[in-house]
């Protein structure tokens, strides 16, 4: 009774004083975000995934709910921990599903009219890529299967109860461990079928390299296209991917697309006639557009239907009448849905999409289309992502998931501007976030926060880190210097081989033009950013000591130990780095923040995941080390457990953000 008496008090107070109270960290846990809608093969309602904190556990659960799409209902049909989203069947009877208990994973359909739940396999690992075959009777999934790998020599032979050190790992793959999973089991991903109605699972193909979904099955059902990199050198070349098709009755495999570059999303037309997909041809470049693009199969010619955009696309989906394509792509930090019709015309169905992530303001949306209803998922940068139909007049949300927290509370909006950055005259857009509580006339500290990446983009999207920052009485700026994705080829690709550099002055000039506006206390400048933004973040103390203090957060500090340490080495080296960096020493160190430690005044913080293999934190150590034998005022914070996704857990994204704005807090006197 004590606690709901002072719940209504602070109900009360609130309504007295009409304040509604800022954003807390508490609130990260209560937090809500929708993904992967699929639209029923009737157009009548709308399966999502919905994502929801869970304080007891600090992990994100996944749940399947529906919503009416003329938003007449919304309820829940599966609350158990689901994996990936849900896929309707052809007749809209049964949805499937991907779940585990105790380590047993089972692909599931719920029945929709009993909601009753059977299972159709059990399987030793998780499926990916789950697809119905157009006739209903078979599901079609990927899955990893385990090989031997290298032998390793004989041991002698250990007496019983004796109690000996682990085995030695043997590695001999380029790619041995991946950031998030640690050191990975030797196999590969390959291509598998079971009745929809349960029995045993079926594998389709074979071979030492992964088969990739989404899966795509022709209208007979006699096969299944899919994305793959089968050549024998698959290893060394890191983003090589062609089309393939395989028969489900023999296995026999043949390869639809042949050039350097990656082929992945294959979409099969309603006939069957054409495929879509997204690709580039490759040029060794950091940044290269993915366009759209059509196989006609029987010509073999392929050609792309979004050429003119100059914008990366993605998840392409076919009209019900064959004569068009949608997909999504983002422009100038806004994610949009369009149509692209077959004579390369273009319509904009929406904008806003995204959401689906919490940490940070980046770009992560979904939508589908099927029986004349197409739904997405959509955001703003003061809600997360929430569930809407795409209508003639506009979007109507389906959902309202976050109301119960931030419906009562301070949470702020971003304004776009645009600056002139003073490398070059360039554009550079941006966005700043007033504090809670601002006053006409104040003056208050600010936060420049960088994206990472650095090929990504920011928007006007949700962030809780920003809230946060704002909700501690700071300004928050935010940016897409270059290299940031949604403005063309061209603008990303002016960091390739010269990263950072002049994206260092795109920034610089966005807080001159913040600091414009009149409200911000340029004696009072902070700066942070995350893994891309760190190296940005690194780079900006060893040229200037403009800011009172800086954390960095899981850095790239020298391009020579990550080149050869990362998790993915070999796109790092190929793609990012002038070349091998034995061979290009100079020009990996000149590129390096440490190389710039000896300029460094700044009180700056270091902060990474101690799993982290993306950038290992092995990059912090030197730098934390060489700013204390500089005297430099510092700090490590090392999240126990947590990889290159330190928000992954919201009391981890909770700590990252309190402790940021504890170091700031220390160096604001």
């Amino acid at each position: 009774m004590r606690l709901i008496i002072l719940a209504l008090s602070a109900v009360f107070a609130m309504s007295a004083s009409g304040d509604p109270g800022p954003f807390t960290a508490r609130d990260v846990f209560d937090l809500e975000y929708a993904s992967s809608p699929r639209v029923s093969p009737d157009g009548g309602r709308v399966l999502y995934t919905r994502r929801s904190g869970d304080i007891m556990s600090d992990r994100f659960r996944s749940e399947l709910w529906l919503a009416a799409a003329d938003g007449s209902s919304h309820r829940p049909l599966v609350q158990e921990d689901v994996s990936g989203g849900g896929v309707w069947s052809p007749d809209g009877a049964r949805v499937l599903y991907s779940a585990s208990d105790d380590g047993e994973h089972e692909l599931r359909t719920v029945w929709m009219d009993t909601r009753e739940v059977t299972t159709v396999v059990r399987l030793g690992r998780g499926a990916g890529s789950a697809a119905w075959s157009p006739d209903g009777s078979t599901i079609a999934f990927t899955m990893f299967v385990a090989s031997s790998g290298a032998t390793p020599p004989a041991m002698p032979e250990k007496p019983e109860g004796a109690e000996w050190a682990a085995p030695a790992r043997v590695i001999d793959r380029a790619v041995y461990r991946n950031d998030g999973s640690g050191f990975l089991e030797q196999g590969s991903t390959h291509v598998f079928v079971v009745p929809a109605d349960g029995g045993t699972a079926r594998q389709l193909t074979t071979g030492d390299s992964n088969h990739n979904g989404p899966l795509s099955w022709m209208p007979d059902s006699g096969s299944i296209v899919f994305s793959a990199n089968r050549l024998e050198d698959w290893e060394r070349d890191p983003i090589e991917s062609d089309l393939y098709e395989v028969s489900v009755a023999s296995g026999a495999i043949t390869r639809l697309t042949e050039r350097d570059g990656p082929d992945q999303s294959p979409a099969v037309s309603p006939d069957g006639s054409r495929i879509a997909y997204t690709g580039f041809t490759d040029r060794r470049r950091g940044y290269q557009v993915t366009e759209l693009y059509v196989l006609d199969r029987s010509s073999g010619t392929t050609r792309s239907i979004s050429g003119g955009l100059d914008r990366t696309v993605s998840s392409p989906v076919w009209s019900e009448d064959g004569r068009a394509v949608y997909a999504m792509y983002s422009d100038h930090g806004d994610t949009k849905v369009a149509r692209f019709g077959l004579d390369g015309s273009r319509t904009v169905l929406a904008e806003g999409v995204g959401g689906s992530t919490l940490g940070r303001p980046y770009g992560a949306g979904s939508f589908d289309t099927r029986g004349g209803t197409t739904a997405a998922v959509f955001t703003t940068p003061t809600r997360p992502a929430d569930v809407g139909v795409i209508t003639r007049d506009g979007v109507r949300k389906l959902t309202a998931l976050n109301e119960d927290v931030l419906g009562h509370r301070g949470v702020v909006d971003a304004e776009a501007f645009t600056v002139e950055s003073s490398a070059d005259g360039r554009d550079v857009q941006a966005w700043i976030m007033k504090p809670y509580g601002f006053k006409e006339g104040e003056r208050y500290p600010m936060v420049l926060e960088i994206h990472g990446g650095p090929f990504a983009d920011y928007g006007p999207r949700f962030s809780a880190e920003n809230q946060l920052y704002a909700a501690a009485g700071y300004v928050v700026v935010y940016a897409n210097p270059r290299g940031s994705t949604s403005y063309g080829e061209e603008f990303g690709d002016l960091i390739h081989h010269a990263y950072p550099g002049d994206d260092y002055h795109d920034l610089m000039s966005v807080v001159d033009g913040a600091i414009a506006m009149g409200f911000i206390d340029e004696d009072r400048l902070f700066v942070t950013g995350g893994s891309g933004g760190g190296v940005l973040t690194a780079w900006i103390v060893g040229n200037t000591d403009r800011f009172r203090a800086a954390v960095v957060a899981k850095p790239v500090i020298n391009w020579i130990s990550f080149a050869l340490t990362a998790d993915f080495a070999p796109f790092f080296s190929q793609y990012w780095l002038a070349g091998p960096v034995w061979e290009e020493f100079d020009h990996a160190w000149a590129r390096s923040p440490l190389s710039l430690v000896g300029n460094v005044t700044t009180p700056t913080m270091l902060l990474t995941g101690e799993d982290d293999l993306r950038t290992p934190i092995a990059e912090s150590e030197q730098y934390y080390q060489a700013l204390t034998q500089r005297g430099v005022a510092t700090r490590m914070v090392r999240i126990p457990g947590a990889s290159h996704g330190i928000a992954s857990r919201p009391s981890r994204l909770a700590a990252k953000i309190a402790h940021i704005l504890a170091w700031f807090d220390e160096h604001d006197g």
